[in-house]
C-alpha cells in the first residue's frame, strides 16, 4: 500500500494528483465515480477530462425528452456536467472534440464528418498531452482497448489516451505544450464486468428480487481471460450514495426509475463493494493485484 506524503491540510494524500479521461460527460459519473469520490474524500486532486460535449447523444431518460431539451443539448449536457463535477469535488475540462454519435443500421452509417472518431490521432491528442503536461497526473486511467464497450469516441478516447501518455512523458514531442511529464500509472476501467454483473444477479434473485442483469447475462458470452486482466479493486463503498448523485445529476441521460437505481446499496456493498481496474504500465513498483491506484507511490512530486 502506498504511503502518501503527510501535509499540514490533515488529508493524508493531499499532493497526490489523479486523471480520467471520458469521451462523454456522464462517463465520469457511470465509470469510476465511488473511488472517485473517495479518493476526492482522502485529500486526492482528481482532474477528469472530456473528450466531447455529448452533443449527438441520445436522451435517455424519458421525463427528460421533450423538444426543447433536444434543441439545447449541448449547454444542458454542459451544465449537467458541471453538477456533476461540483457532487464529486473535481476538476473538469474539455478537449473541445465533437461527439460522433451512434451509428446505427446494418451496414451501419459513416461516422458525421468533423467528430471526434475521425480526428487522426496525432491532432486528436494534442489538447490532452497539454492537459498532462499543466496537471502532471501521477496516475492516469481510460477505456480499454474495446472502449468499454464499442462506440466510437470511446475506443478513440482509448487511443488518444494511450498515445498521450506516451507523449507527454517525451521531450522531443510537442515541446510546445509544455514541459514533459511522466505519469506513473496507467489503468482501464473494468467495472463493468460479467463476474460483478453475475454476483448481483444472483444476490438479487436470492433476495426476491427482480435482476435488472438478467437479459444482459444471458448475451454475455463468458470470457474468463478478459476479466483476469482485472488487477486492482478499490474498495469505495461508503461513496456509493455520491457515484449514485452525480449520476443523477445528468438528467438527459439517467433514469431516476432505470437499471441504474435498481439494485440496493445493501447488495451492492455486500456483494461487489470495490470498482475494478486493470494496471497497463508502471513505472513504480507496485505488485498486483492491488487494492489503491496509487500503490507504489511514495514520494509524489
Amino acid at each position: 500500500m502506498t504511503q502518501p506524503a503527510s501535509t499540514s491540510s490533515g488529508k493524508p494524500r493531499a499532493g497526490l494528483r489523479l486523471m480520467h479521461v471520458h469521451a462523454h460527460p456522464d462517463d465520469e459519473s457511470s465509470k469510476g465515480a465511488a473511488s472517485t469520490a473517495k479518493y476526492v474524500a482522502e485529500g486526492v486532486d482528481v482532474h477528469v477530462a472530456t473528450c466531447t460535449g455529448g452533443e449527438r447523444g441520445s436522451i435517455l431518460n424519458p421525463k427528460m425528452d421533450r423538444p426543447e431539451i433536444l434543441e439545447n443539448i449541448t449547454e444542458i449536457r454542459r451544465q449537467e456536467m458541471e453538477r456533476a463535477r461540483d457532487i464529486l469535488g473535481i476538476r473538469q475540462d474539455w478537449l473541445g472534440f465533437v461527439d460522433s454519435g451512434w451509428p446505427e443500421g446494418d451496414p451501419k452509417p459513416p461516422l458525421p464528418e468533423g467528430c471526434f472518431a475521425l480526428v487522426p490521432l496525432e491532432e486528436a491528442i494534442v489538447p490532452l498531452v497539454r492537459l498532462i503536461r499543466e496537471f502532471r497526473p501521477h496516475v492516469m486511467t481510460t477505456y480499454d482497448e474495446r472502449g468499454g464497450y464499442p462506440h466510437p469516441d470511446h475506443v478513440k478516447c482509448h487511443e488518444i489516451s494511450v498515445a498521450a501518455f506516451e507523449a507527454a512523458a517525451d521531450p522531443e514531442r510537442f515541446p510546445e505544450l509544455g514541459a514533459p511529464w511522466q505519469v506513473l500509472k496507467l489503468y482501464y476501467h473494468h467495472s463493468f464486468n460479467r463476474p460483478r454483473m453475475t454476483a448481483i444477479h444472483e444476490a438479487m434473485l436470492e433476495h426476491g428480487l427482480e435482476s435488472p442483469y438478467a437479459e444482459r447475462l444471458k448475451e454475455w458470452k463468458p470470457e474468463p481471460e478478459w476479466d483476469a486482466r482485472i488487477t486492482t479493486r478499490v474498495p469505495c463503498s461508503d461513496y456509493f450514495g455520491v457515484r449514485d448523485q452525480a449520476l443523477l445529476a445528468h438528467a438527459t441521460q439517467i433514469d431516476p426509475d432505470g437499471f441504474w437505481f435498481a439494485v440496493p446499496h445493501e447488495i451492492q456493498q455486500k456483494v461487489w463493494p470495490t470498482e475494478d481496474f486493470e494496471l497497463v504500465v508502471s513505472h513504480v513498483d507496485s505488485p498486483t493485484p492491488e487494492d489503491d491506484l496509487f500503490a507504489g507511490i511514495t514520494n509524489p512530486q
